[in-house]
């Protein structure tokens, strides 16, 4: 018995040295590689087969919410299947939110073995610095937006995505490195051109700002006032800034919208949107079938139907994550979309409530923030349209899911196995 309890706990160790690494690969890698996703996807699996026990009872313990995030995991691709055999196509793109099963595993895993919510903040700060050079190194090499290895908004909401960690997941007093990593991802974001993340940075700063300890509400409120003043004075009078944030572009668009041309970025987007609501009125119970938007646009726009159709015609998605889901799978998707971002917000909400003293800290606060930004990042773009940015979500709220159980210690009583320092 000796022998074999011996082995147990070496399996365990070594587990658990996995997850940690698993945890680090997954910002550190997720853009900084192509197929950056892939290391953390083999350690998750490596390290779950090495104490598949660990697992089962971590998954008995916080069963509740466990299986209510899979349900929720198991009813949003359900639907989206359905979609396509309602409206008699094959599933398009289903592989992207097959991923969302990979969330109640993460976040039993990530409770059974309880890795440092540190090693997540150190990926992200190497994932961030990295992005930033990348993108730099793009732009000076002559690339219109920076992309990193794949979409250019892909890239930015990633991006944006592992800057929540960065400060959310930060060890006590080491607010410097997290602020380094907050500059690096804005830098990122600025060179890929992209204007959807902002709001979604827009809302991390204002957070940070009026969230933290520093003097009087009053005094962070000006001192957000003025940032943001400063903000607006650079972009207005550096030339370099206003083109990087195509706003020239941005109103170049608006002209053309008026002038009835909508074959233009900002055009096409509204041109998608008024498209979305015409299919969603026609079908409000189908739609056109999951990841089937471009044949709405074809049912919905005659040019679209031609052989030498515009681009604006074949961007394979609605760009908004409500006009997407509401126009391919009708009011089932809407509802399966409230549930996708609304039960793993109230989780962490609820569960902030047991967490650390600091409001800027702590897994849970970190999830809230991952899934607020994804929401407005929702505005301007499919997020679940693409393998990085579903996966991201699947595995980072799975996992701060699991590691927020762990530091409300819910629920009391014996532990599953000894706490990891956080």
């Amino acid at each position: 018995m000796t022998g074999s309890d011996d082995a147990g706990t070496r399996r365990l160790r070594l587990a658990r040295a996995w997850a940690s690494a698993a945890l680090w690969c997954l910002p550190a890698l997720a853009l900084t590689l192509p197929k950056g996703l892939v290391p953390f996807a083999a350690l998750l699996l490596a390290s779950t087969l090495l104490v598949p026990g660990q697992l089962r009872a971590a998954a008995d313990v916080i069963a509740r919410p466990l299986l209510l995030m899979a349900l929720v995991a198991v009813l949003v691709l359900g639907v989206a299947l359905a979609s396509g055999w309602v409206a008699g196509v094959t599933p398009g793109k289903a592989d992207n939110l097959d991923r969302l099963l990979g969330l109640p595993w993460t976040m039993a895993w990530a409770y059974a073995l309880a890795p440092s919510r540190t090693q997540l903040w150190r990926g992200a700060l190497f994932g961030l610095i990295a992005a930033a050079l990348l993108a730099s190194y793009q732009v000076i090499a002559g690339a219109e937006r920076a992309s990193g290895w794949g979409n250019a908004i892909v890239f930015a909401d990633a991006v944006l995505a592992l800057m929540v960690l960065a400060m959310f997941c930060r060890p006590p007093q080491r607010w410097r490195w997290a602020t380094v990593g907050l500059a690096c991802g804005t830098v990122a974001i600025l060179l890929s051109g992209t204007r959807g993340a902002w709001p979604g940075l827009g809302l991390l700063l204002v957070v940070l700002v009026l969230g933290s300890g520093w003097k009087s509400r009053r005094s962070r409120i000006l001192l957000l006032g003025a940032a943001a003043a400063v903000v607006v004075a650079l972009v207005g009078t550096v030339p370099g800034l206003t083109e990087r944030m195509r706003l020239s572009e941005l109103q170049q668009d608006i002209v053309r919208i008026d002038r009835g041309d909508h074959n233009s970025s900002a055009g096409a987007r509204l041109e998608r949107l008024q498209v979305a609501a015409q299919v969603f009125v026609a079908r409000p119970w189908t739609g056109v079938g999951f990841g089937h938007f471009d044949q709405a646009m074809e049912q919905a726009l005659p040019e679209c139907r031609q052989d030498a159709a515009a681009d604006r015609c074949h961007l394979g998605h609605a760009h908004n994550d409500l006009a997407e889901w509401g126009a391919t799978m009708g009011v089932p998707g809407i509802v399966a979309l409230a549930l996708l971002y609304g039960v793993p917000l109230w989780l962490f909400l609820w569960l902030r409530r047991a967490a650390v003293a600091d409001p800027l800290r702590g897994a849970a606060a970190a999830g809230a923030m991952v899934v607020a930004v994804y929401v407005l990042c929702g505005l301007t773009q499919s997020m679940f349209a693409h393998q990085t940015s579903a996966s991201l979500y699947a595995g980072l709220t799975g996992i701060l899911l699991g590691l927020a159980l762990r530091e409300a210690r819910w629920p009391p009583g014996p532990r599953v196995a000894d706490e990891a320092p956080v």
